[in-house]
């Protein structure tokens, strides 16, 4: 049976996350004789995958939301720079050496040519200020579009997990109906014995 369920549907979303098709009725897909245990190990298996997935997308949106906020600042600071570039003018900042330890620069932006950027993995290149604001600029709108991907896979995500939860919680009623019109044809099985 639970390969006939997980079957019925070729539905996926465009990452390749399977859909769940949703039981309207639990005697289509299960026979009398069914094992009633391994049904369920499968639905709660699928479960499990769904929200071992979740997980992963919420990390991944998490991380998202930390690197957006980053990615616009230095873009920010770039587009300033530019912006200052036919200026006499010293700009005084503050800047982050390290998570805790602060210190002052002055910039002169009329000689500010180009920027470091931190790529990761502790390295980082110096760019042209065009470059820079390019390169920030792809940046940022491919995290954006990646924060849009997810969030819309952490939907199609709990959408199953609601329609995986509602299709075990029938499946346990149908198998606690069956019992019961078992333990009955028994004890019917019985009296007409006696």
């Amino acid at each position: 049976m639970s390969a006939r369920f997980f079957a019925q549907t070729d539905e996926t979303n465009p990452r390749g996350i399977p859909a769940s098709p949703f039981l309207s009725k639990i005697e289509d897909f299960v026979t009398r004789d069914a094992d009633f245990e391994d049904l369920m190990n499968k639905f709660q298996e699928r479960i499990q995958q769904y929200k071992y997935m979740e997980t992963s997308k919420q990390s991944s949106k998490a991380g998202l939301n930390a690197k957006i906020p980053d990615i616009t600042k230095s873009l920010s600071m770039v587009k300033h720079l530019q912006a200052l570039q036919d200026s006499d003018d010293v700009i005084e900042c503050n800047y982050e050496l390290n998570d805790t330890l602060y210190t002052k620069a002055e910039i002169a932006p009329k000689e500010a040519q180009s920027v470091f950027l931190w790529l990761g993995a502790d390295v980082m290149l110096e760019y042209p200020l065009e470059e820079a604001h390019e390169l920030l600029a792809e940046k940022l709108a491919a995290a954006e579009s990646q924060l849009a991907v997810v969030g819309e896979d952490l939907e199609f995500l709990r959408e199953n997990i609601t329609t995986m939860e509602v299709n075990t919680a029938r499946l346990y009623n149908w198998d606690v109906v069956r019992r019961r019109e078992l333990r009955e044809a028994e004890e019917k099985a019985k009296n007409l014995k006696i």
